[in-house]
């Protein structure tokens, strides 16, 4: 007996409306991809045998309502997402670290914290903060963890800026989205200070809000520009200050 193979094509593509905004774009992304995945093992997971009983059509019925019970099962789990923002200096660097860790689906590159509307790195982003919108899985990363990791990444006790880049829009901060975020994110930053008695920590805690997504050429700096991200970022300081601060707890340490 032969296995039928059945190719199932989806027009989820063409029918989605994406935005640059973080959580919108990141959930349909994993949507896409696991759509694909099955799509592409469906011949795997499930084996039609042909006899005089079951006719062409009804395997193909078969095929594609088997795979509209799998993605039914995918997607309310795409929208149990969350974001959070953060300021770390260079967002170029702050993505890159936070999409190294299990549990985050996506991390755009922004301005925050500032009254301009519309800011542009090209152009004027007075008042704002260099940030990342990092959205997440809560079941697999919780805020906690997030601000564990945000913390290993910056130095706290900068007030000009981060590392080597110096100027207002480089300091780092915290914006919180809810009161229970802002709980916690004060809770972190008490223990930063108490681990290093005798040490000012400048990072604010602010209240989040707008979020303008920077230019495209921004996003994914570190993939798309590697040998010049890497250069510029060991130039600039920031592993070798972040393990001097840190030690064994810099995430630069760890890629997990």
């Amino acid at each position: 007996m032969t296995r039928q193979k059945t190719v199932v094509f989806s027009s989820l593509a063409q029918n989605a409306k994406l935005t640059q905004h973080a959580g919108a774009y990141s959930q349909f992304s994993l949507f896409w991809r696991a759509n694909c995945l099955i799509l592409n093992d469906l011949d795997n997971v499930v084996s039609i045998r042909y006899s005089p009983k079951v006719s062409e059509p009804h395997t193909m019925r078969f095929s594609v309502l088997f795979t509209i019970i799998l993605l039914a099962g995918i997607a309310p789990a795409s929208a149990d997402s969350a974001t959070a923002i953060f300021a770390g200096g260079c967002f170029w660097c702050m993505e890159s670290d936070f999409e190294k860790r299990a549990g985050v689906t996506g991390v755009i590159s922004g301005f925050t914290g500032g009254a301009l509307k519309n800011p542009t790195y090209s152009g004027n982003h007075q008042g704002h903060f260099e940030a990342v919108e990092v959205t997440y899985d809560p079941a697999i990363v919780s805020y906690q963890d997030l601000l564990d990791l945000f913390w290993v990444n910056v130095d706290p006790f900068d007030n000009k800026g981060q590392f080597c880049d110096k100027g207002f829009s480089y300091r780092s901060a915290i914006f919180p989205n809810s009161a229970e975020e802002k709980t916690l994110a004060e809770q972190s930053k008490a223990k930063v200070e108490a681990r290093f008695s005798g040490q000012h920590v400048y990072t604010e805690i602010r209240d989040g809000g707008a979020f303008w997504p920077v230019e495209e050429y921004h996003q994914d700096y570190y993939l798309k520009n590697p040998v010049r991200y890497k250069y510029y970022r060991w130039n600039c300081g920031r592993d070798q200050r972040l393990q001097q601060i840190w030690g064994s707890d810099a995430s630069s340490l760890h890629t997990d």
